[in-house]
């Protein structure tokens, strides 16, 4: 989906990357109505939940979800999520996150957007965001209502 953003480049988003603990869940458990809106983002956009899975509930929580679930091992994750998403074209992908292992992602996607929430962020990974959100359903909504985008990101 294109975005113009004044003073912004040109957003052509086709994929949605997202953290999971922390990000899309509290604890290991999908924060409420996080389901319904990804369903509806799946609509426009390819949903990637690249993960390590730290509370092994990745697979059940989202299993109603459409979706692509990379579940990353423990070493080199911030690397290895970076790479995930360059795989798939960084200049088509808005990243999601919260932790340490989330910054290099949201700085080298055409969008990164750090979310507080539960757990709080990572100060390395907010300087690397284009917007930080407080919950993830603020986050969701920036494509929901892409004129947030617009609100958000102007010169």
């Amino acid at each position: 989906m294109e975005h113009f953003i004044p003073g912004f480049p040109s957003l052509n988003l086709q994929h949605l990357i997202f953290d999971f603990n922390g990000t899309l869940a509290c604890n290991g458990t999908l924060i409420e109505g996080v389901e319904k809106q990804l369903n509806r983002l799946s609509e426009k956009y390819a949903i990637h939940i690249v993960t390590a899975d730290t509370f092994g509930t990745v697979k059940e929580q989202i299993q109603n979800i459409c979706c692509e679930i990379i579940i990353i091992p423990e070493d080199k994750q911030d690397q290895t999520k970076l790479d995930y998403m360059k795989s798939i074209s960084g200049a088509t992908c808005a990243c999601i996150g919260n932790g340490r292992n989330d910054g290099l992602m949201l700085r080298h996607a055409a969008l990164g957007i750090a979310v507080i929430g539960c757990e709080g962020a990572s100060s390395k990974t907010l300087m690397a965001a284009d917007i930080v959100v407080n919950t993830i359903t603020d986050a969701l909504d920036l494509f929901i209502y892409p004129n947030r985008l617009k609100a958000t990101l102007r010169k």
